[in-house]
């Protein structure tokens, strides 16, 4: 039994390490493709564009908007947002609710009937149907 538990934490401990390992080389191949003009964003949020990286001290200058400019660390810059691709127009939706009715002419649909003989005309084609 407890040589189980011992194999146990070995995956355990052994599978922990492996992630961490796949966490590191994906930062780092996100980290080696940071250049002068990159729009990216910080774990903390802000989106910007790399104006100028200092490898020695692990710096990073980014634009926020024109004429503002913050220093972040490296590792604080954690993806690099691609451009948005424009999305398929999406279909109209009509204003009125004319689109609603299916099996319906204009003229069964009376415009001046109030509102207990349209329940009335409701109840009356359902009974109809069933």
């Amino acid at each position: 039994m407890t040589i189980l538990l011992f194999v146990m934490l070995g995956v355990f401990v052994f599978m922990m390490f492996r992630r961490n390992k796949k966490t590191q080389q994906a930062q780092a191949q996100v980290q080696s493709q940071f250049a002068p003009g990159v729009e990216v964003m910080t774990s903390f949020g802000l989106y910007g564009r790399i104006i100028e990286m200092d490898d020695e001290e692990n710096k990073v200058v980014l634009e926020l908007s024109p004429g503002n400019l913050a220093t972040v660390h490296r590792q604080a810059v954690t993806k690099i947002v691609e451009p948005v691709v424009a999305a398929e127009e999406t279909p109209v939706v009509p204003d009125d609710a004319s689109a609603l009715t299916f099996d319906k002419a204009p003229e069964q649909t009376a415009a001046g009937e109030s509102a207990d003989e349209t329940m009335r005309r409701l109840n009356d084609e359902g009974k109809k149907d069933s």
